[in-house]
């Protein structure tokens, strides 16, 4: 059964030198339960889908210009602002990337959590405390009775996190979408948070969609796979397709650019040359164009449209049957 459909969305930003399209005709489907992972560079486009799905975008440059995320059968997109409101948290919850920027400096962990519940629930006070202290527990923080009465700074970085992990989940969500949770950690802790996720996703059942540009984090997390460039899905499929038949040139260059055993010892990594192109200044056709080693003239006029390989696999690509 599936859980959101995201049909063409359309993400557009006003800015002093005009309307950018910061996200362009994305589609994905996530099952009840599934986890879904979405790569790429930096400004590809990742983190405005997810505000885009949240209702989060920022205000009032921000605005869906098109098309539909059908979360249960409803349209979130043409949502009034009280019913995503009541639906953010609840339903649906997002894991932000930074912590200290997700939680408030001036206010207790506690403080935080039971704010969460009281908005979504008819519990009494006693009871939010509860509920805030065993979801703390939960997520692996020692002594959460202390935490509680304790502000974000006197945590560690680890801790803090976990915490954002635990606002997250407290209402027990259909949804979580994760958006890059372990950036700012050390490998050790990042292993910690990772795992830490997908048990509570098994105690739970609920989905999850993964933003992270580390195709290591995708292929430990996920079932599906969404690769974005430049605002658009340029190849989508199963975490077995994208990681062993890859037909992108782009998903190919982030795959061959991943360290491995079987590199050469102080063989150099490969590498996408090039940055991806400005909003400002998007390519007319193949936005990969200007940076793939199997670009040819057409390339550069013609727009590729999405191909569908099989009923999992999907690759925007003029030349993927010629690689």
């Amino acid at each position: 059964m599936t859980l959101l459909s995201v049909r063409e969305l359309v993400t557009e930003f006003s800015t002093d030198e005009g309307t950018v399209r910061a996200v362009d005709g994305v589609s994905f489907d996530l099952p009840t339960g599934g986890t879904l992972g979405i790569v790429g560079e930096s400004g590809c486009g990742k983190s405005v889908t997810a505000l885009s799905i949240m209702g989060l975008l920022p205000q009032p440059n921000g605005r869906i210009a098109s098309g539909e995320v059908v979360y249960e059968g409803e349209n979130l997109a043409m949502a009034s602002e009280v019913r995503r409101q009541a639906i953010r948290g609840a339903e649906v919850s997002m894991i932000f990337q930074e912590p200290m920027t997700a939680l408030n400096p001036v206010h207790t962990i506690g403080r935080q959590l039971t704010e969460v519940v009281a908005l979504h629930t008819n519990q009494s006070a006693a009871e939010q405390i509860s509920t805030a202290t065993d979801m703390l527990a939960r997520v692996g923080i020692p002594e959460p009775a202390i935490r509680m009465t304790e502000y974000p700074h006197q945590l560690s970085g680890g801790m803090r996190q976990r915490v954002v992990i635990a606002i997250a989940l407290i209402c027990q969500p259909n949804l979580v979408i994760a958006d890059e949770p372990t950036t700012a950690l050390d490998v050790t802790i990042q292993a910690q948070i990772l795992e830490l996720i997908r048990t509570l996703q098994n105690d739970t059942g609920m989905a999850m969609i993964m933003i992270t540009h580390d195709l290591g984090v995708i292929a430990e997390t996920c079932e599906q796979v969404v690769v974005m460039y430049a605002g658009q899905v340029v190849e989508q499929g199963t975490v077995f397709d994208i990681f062993d038949s890859p037909k992108h040139p782009y998903t190919r260059g982030l795959l061959a650019s991943i360290p491995t055993l079987d590199n050469q010892p102080k063989a150099p990594l490969e590498i996408i040359p090039g940055m991806v192109p400005s909003l400002h200044e998007l390519p007319k056709a193949c936005r990969f164009a200007n940076r793939c080693t199997f670009a040819e003239a057409r390339c550069e006029i013609e727009a590729p449209p999405i191909e569908v390989l099989s009923s999992s696999h999907q690759v925007r690509c003029l030349k993927w049957a010629q690689l």
